[in-house]
């Protein structure tokens, strides 16, 4: 037990890492494909529906806020992953590495999710028919994403005991 503990806490770094650039690049991918490329939603569309310049326009700052805070995620990973690239006591390995980016790809999905779908309802994946399947549909594949990025890290821990 002792040997799997101390590898898992030297992965450490690595994990945090790839959580964090999860986190953001999922962002980035929500903001480009759900708000820019099929306009399905924008950060306050439920709230601030695109019918007026001016709520076109709120709407427009809020996704750029939005992708602002991803871009903060995802340059803190780029110094996390840049540090435990100059430790030698950090084990590199992709599998951990995917697998955390898995885990933090999931993670956005799911408070992402909960808070802005279905907590405060400013907007939903695809409004209109079957909003609450989309919704529903977008927390199962976070859920997804976390378990599969955290088998990932039981697999590599495993094979290094």
């Amino acid at each position: 037990m002792e040997a799997k503990s101390g590898y898992v806490h030297r992965r450490m770094p690595l994990i945090a890492a790839g959580i964090i650039l999860g986190l953001g690049l999922n962002g980035f991918f929500d903001g480009i494909l759900l708000h820019q490329i099929l306009q399905w939603h924008h950060m306050l569309s439920s709230t601030r529906p695109l019918t007026t310049t001016s709520n076109i326009d709120l709407n427009m700052v809020w996704d750029g806020l939005f992708h602002a805070f991803d871009w903060i995620l995802t340059v803190v990973g780029i110094v996390l992953l840049w540090r435990a690239g100059g430790r030698d006591d950090v084990p590199w390995s992709s599998k951990t590495f995917v697998g955390s980016l898995l885990i933090g790809a999931g993670l956005f999905n799911l408070v992402e999710g909960t808070i802005d779908h279905q907590i405060l309802g400013i907007h939903h994946v695809k409004p209109g028919p079957n909003q609450l399947a989309w919704d529903v549909g977008f927390l199962i594949l976070g859920a997804l994403l976390v378990v599969l990025g955290w088998l990932m890290l039981q697999t590599k821990v495993r094979n290094q005991e």
